[in-house]
């Protein structure tokens, strides 16, 4: 079975990104044939200045590998190394409605929130069809926030096909329901948009200050408090065991609970979590070269399957010409 997906390099990868989707996609490794993409042509929809873009793609990358992806195991590369991502999203985009994009919801959610409206960020939907497509992925998990792009890739498909003749597998998508939103510093969802987040690999002296930040709220301390209702308490919970977040809860509702003794557990807790990672991660940040080996190396192994779809298409809609 091969699992596809991918990570936008437009911003610092934080707690967010790790536990609603970084985390998932390493444990793929174990299900099946795994191809996970720095999608860095998608992150120009967003990000206009361009050494963030190469810093952030590079950090990524370190990340991944720090975490616990294994290029020996996976497809692993950035996007842009990889040509026939964009030459597969010109032949879909001959076949693709225009209402099609126009009903996507992310593009309008992000034009409401202030991004400019490019062609790049209308499109969005038509390249994220080629990277799945490419790769005759069976199985695309997303966010509930990507469920209609992926949708949006079955229809493509199935009009593409149905122009030209079967070509693409049609994946599934697969939502992980149980994954829940990761509150940031300010009580809303962790994002790199709201500039609310804890960095996955945050020095110890910004991740405490971040995670004294979290705003909660002014039940004085002796009175009993709801940990449902507190960002700080699901914060915890990524990091603790059942036994663990059950003993806290009752701390909430018995009153008499700081939260500032919550916040100085918490920090601990995230930095001990990663440490093992960090190690490894800032291992691999003294050889660059290495790194961007590894992902040139991932790049040839997933152009080679993706070859493969193209070489089809390409008969298809009629490109190769000679006998």
């Amino acid at each position: 079975m091969r699992i596809l997906s991918g990570i936008q390099p437009s911003g610092t990868l934080h707690l967010g990104n790790y536990f609603g989707m970084m985390r998932r996609m390493i444990a793929y490794q174990e299900r099946g044939e795994l191809f996970c993409i720095l999608v860095n042509l998608h992150a120009l929809t967003s990000l206009f200045d361009s050494e963030r873009l190469r810093s952030n793609t590079l950090d990524a990358a370190l990340h991944f590998l720090a975490l616990g992806l294994d290029p020996e195991r996976c497809y692993f590369w950035v996007q842009s190394d990889v040509p026939e991502h964009t030459e597969l999203a010109w032949y879909l985009s001959n076949i693709t409605p225009i209402g099609l994009l126009q009903r996507a919801h992310s593009y309008k959610d992000k034009i409401a929130r202030g991004l400019p409206a490019n062609a790049g960020l209308f499109t969005y939907p038509v390249l994220m069809a080629a990277d799945i497509l490419l790769f005759q992925s069976d199985v695309v998990p997303v966010g509930k926030d990507q469920k209609q792009h992926v949708e949006m890739t079955r229809d493509i498909a199935i009009r593409f096909n149905s122009t030209y003749g079967e070509v693409f597998k049609i994946p599934d998508v697969e939502v992980e329901e149980a994954v829940a939103v990761v509150p940031g510093i300010d009580g809303r969802k962790m994002s790199k948009s709201y500039g609310n987040y804890i960095d996955i690999f945050e020095d110890k002296e910004s991740l405490k200050k971040k995670v004294m930040s979290i705003v909660t709220d002014s039940t004085p301390v002796e009175m009993p408090k709801d940990p449902d209702m507190c960002s700080l308490f699901a914060l915890f919970k990524l990091f603790a065991d059942e036994e663990e977040t059950i003993a806290l809860a009752q701390r909430y509702r018995a009153g008499g609970l700081k939260y500032s003794e919550v916040k100085s557990e918490l920090a601990e807790r995230i930095w001990n979590y990663f440490a093992p990672y960090r190690e490894k991660r800032a291992a691999l940040a003294e050889n660059p070269d290495r790194v961007a080996e590894i992902m040139r190396m991932g790049a040839e192994k997933a152009r080679a399957v993706g070859l493969e779809t193209i070489k089809a298409v390409r008969q298809a809609v009629g490109m190769s010409y000679t006998p």
